[in-house]
Order: structure tokens, then C-alpha cells, then sequence
């Protein structure tokens, strides 16, 4: 067998988790994702507060105490009251019941003198990371003064461990990796893609789409190392559709990248991508004469002029669903069409179903498959639902990812 590519994660073992960690009497600075999505200044979605509380409470019920720091929104210059961390803190509270203080700064002389007469045992909550443009720049003096505020690290924040940022990569780094370690939450999702990429129980199944093939291609080939069957949905099959030479009407297809699935195609079906690759591509479609339309009509085949594909066929999803039946492995990145819209959810929603049910490993690689999951009512019907769309389709690339190479021992 092939091995994976050299920049898939290793085994969890070489991590240490919050709880091997002596946090008693300590300052533990802890990247958590909060970002939340906020309507009228009220959190409308909780899960990123409620998955950071096994972690919290381990820091807290031994006796340290943690300092949370995270991004909130997308601030365009400094602070914004719309994007301040208050509102997290007083729903954590209320979660933990148990106090949070919140700062309305980062990286303040008050910050500082506050942090260290925390109590042992509490919580505090930084402001918004990204009101400080030294945050995603990776500043060194910034990444300085954050890193001074804690004795220990801990990185519980998989949805941001693909960005350099200074509390994700800069932080650990000046810490020094024996005072760091994984939250609960990350290492669970390494451990989850581990199945995936290490040492998967087979057939290995990749189910990916969405809009781009130009955001998907380096996945596609990175997995022809690793999987056997790769089932394709979503607008990114219209340009492996045209590839093979077939009509797609109006479809979205990105013609810079039709020589490049063909390509592909071929080296997956030779073995040349490291092992021969089943991929296969709708063979049915739900159509309309525009986007904006719900006529949803069934088209066999070659789509003619005038019609797009906005969803797989029945038949495909029937086809995709029996091979996801006998996998030993699945993992799951993309929709198979326009799910939001009732016309174009069915093939998502077999897709969705299908991966409910494999008796299988199942790996749902975060953003719209989980929302689509979630809007199903399946969510709680796979092994894993992973917090980090785009961490984890970075994962699914082979890409290192800078929040979990600083961690790794």
C-alpha cells in the first residue's frame, strides 16, 4: 500500500492533550474558536462556546486558570462594538455556571496586572483578537505581550490551526512545546483524521463538492495516494463532466482547469497517482434554464443547451449511496448541489442519509456538509462532525497546518 502523503498528520500520540499537562497554580492561555454567529447582538448558535467547556472545565476544576483568547467576526479597522466578546463571555458564564471576566482589551499594562491576580480556578475572556491588526500579521512584539500573559498553552481551536496568526502559531512557539498541548476538541479531530489518513479500515470513500473544482482539485489529488473510490457532486463535477468530453449545457464549469481534471482522471484510473482510484461523476442531473430557478428538471445524461446542473440525479445518488454502504472509511467535504433550496436538496440529502448509515468510520469535514447534516437531523449519526471546514480540508490536501505543527512533539 501507497503510503499518504508526508504532510498528513500523524498519530495523536504525538501530541500532548490540556489534561497531561500540570496546570495547577498556572496561567493557561487558551485559543478557543468563538466565533460565533451573532444577530442583534445576541449569540443565535452557541456550539463553538458549549465544544470549548470539556477543556475549560479541565483547566479549571485542577486548579489553573484559563485565559481565553479569540476572533470574533472580520473587524476592518480596530475595535467595533458589534464584534466585542462581552456577549461570549456572559453566554459562557452562563454555561460554566460560574463567573467570566470579560476585557474590552488584549494586550494593556491593566490586561497584564489584571491577568496575574486572577484567582486560581477562574476564567477570563480577552477582547477580540482581531481589533489588533498584529494578530493575523503575526506580529512579534504582539505575539510577545499575549504569549507574557500565561505560563502554559493550550490550542483548542481547529477552525483557525491552518492560519499563522500570533495566538495560533506565534504564541506556542515562544512558550516552548513542553508548555504546550492540544485542547480536548483538537485533539479529537486529530484523532478523527488519523482514521482517515493513517491507517483508514477500506474501501476508503472521499465524497467532495461544492462550487469550485479550483478549491477541491489539490484535494482530489493528494487523496489518490490514499483512497479508493472518490464520488464527486456539486457545480466542481461539471468540469470533470466536460473533461471526459461530455455536454453540461450551461453548468458552471471553470475551463482553466478542464485539461487538469483530465489529468486526473486518468491518473487515477492508471494507478499513477500512488493507486488505482474509482472516481465517479454524476451520470443523472437536476437542472433549470437559470440559478435563480426551482424548476428542478431531471436530465439524464448529457446536458443540453439552455439547462445547468444545480443538483445530482436520483439515479447517482442512488449509485453514490450503495458504494458509501459497503466503505470501511468515509470522509465527507462538499454538497452534492444547491441544498439550502428545497427543489435542490435531494441529492445532498441521499448523500447525507447514506453516510448516517454506513456501519463505517465517518468523517464529515465541517461548513456546508455540516450545516447540511445539521439541517437533515443527522448530525448525531456520524462518528465525527469536524469543527474546521477549512482546517480540514487543508488536512485533506496534505498541507501542515501551522496551529498543529507548533503543538507537535
Amino acid at each position: 500500500m501507497t503510503s499518504p502523503a508526508p504532510a498528513a498528520p500523524r498519530a495523536a500520540t504525538t501530541f500532548r492533550t490540556v489534561e497531561q499537562l500540570d496546570v495547577k497554580g498556572r496561567r493557561v492561555l487558551v485559543r478557543v474558536d468563538f466565533n460565533v454567529p451573532m444577530k442583534d447582538g445576541r449569540i443565535s448558535d452557541d456550539l463553538r462556546i458549549r465544544s470549548a467547556l470539556p477543556t475549560i472545565r479541565s483547566i479549571t476544576e485542577r486548579g489553573g486558570t484559563a485565559i481565553l483568547m479569540s476572533h470574533l467576526g472580520r473587524p476592518k479597522k480596530g475595535p467595533e462594538d458589534g464584534l466585542r466578546m462581552a456577549p461570549v463571555a456572559a453566554k459562557l458564564s452562563e454555561l460554566l455556571g460560574s463567573p467570566v471576566t470579560a476585557f474590552r482589551e488584549i494586550n494593556t499594562d491593566a490586561v497584564a496586572a489584571a491577568v496575574a491576580a486572577l484567582p486560581a480556578g477562574s476564567v477570563a475572556l480577552l477582547e477580540n483578537l482581531r481589533f489588533d491588526p498584529g494578530e493575523q500579521k503575526g506580529d512579534p512584539a504582539f505575539t510577545a505581550r499575549l504569549a507574557a500573559l500565561g505560563e502554559l498553552y493550550v490550542d483548542d481551536a481547529f477552525g483557525t490551526a491552518h492560519r499563522p496568526d500570533a495566538s495560533v502559531s506565534g504564541v506556542p512557539a515562544l512558550l516552548g512545546k513542553d508548555k504546550c498541548a492540544a485542547g480536548l476538541l483538537v485533539a479529537q479531530e486529530l484523532v478523527a483524521f488519523g482514521k482517515v489518513l493513517e491507517h483508514p479500515a477500506r474501501p476508503l470513500v472521499a465524497i467532495l463538492g461544492g462550487a469550485k473544482i479550483s478549491d477541491k482539485l489539490a484535494v482530489v489529488k493528494n487523496l489518490l495516494a490514499s483512497v479508493d473510490v472518490i464520488l464527486v457532486g456539486g457545480a466542481m463535477a461539471y468540469t470533470f463532466l466536460k473533461a471526459q468530453g461530455l455536454g453540461v449545457g450551461s453548468s458552471r464549469v471553470e475551463e482553466d482547469f478542464v485539461a487538469e481534471c483530465r489529468d486526473v482522471l486518468a491518473r487515477a484510473a492508471s494507478g499513477a497517482g500512488g493507486r488505482k482510484v474509482d472516481i465517479l461523476l454524476p451520470s443523472d442531473h437536476l437542472c433549470a434554464p437559470a440559478f435563480e430557478s426551482d424548476e428542478a428538471r431531471p436530465v439524464e445524461g448529457a446536458i443540453p443547451a439552455g439547462l445547468m446542473g444545480l443538483d445530482i440525479g436520483p439515479a447517482t445518488g442512488k449509485r453514490y449511496a450503495q458504494r458509501i454502504a459497503s466503505a470501511g472509511t468515509v470522509v465527507w467535504n462538499g454538497p452534492m448541489g444547491v441544498f439550502e433550496r428545497k427543489a435542490y436538496e435531494a441529492g445532498t440529502r441521499a448523500v447525507a442519509q447514506a453516510v448516517a448509515d454506513c456501519k463505517g468510520y465517518t468523517v464529515v469535514g465541517g461548513g456546508d456538509s455540516a450545516a447540511a447534516l445539521a439541517a437533515f437531523g443527522l448530525a448525531d449519526r456520524v462518528k465525527h462532525v469536524s469543527t474546521g471546514g477549512g482546517a480540514s480540508l487543508e488536512l485533506l490536501e496534505g498541507k501542515a497546518l501551522p496551529g498543529i505543527e507548533a503543538l507537535r512533539l
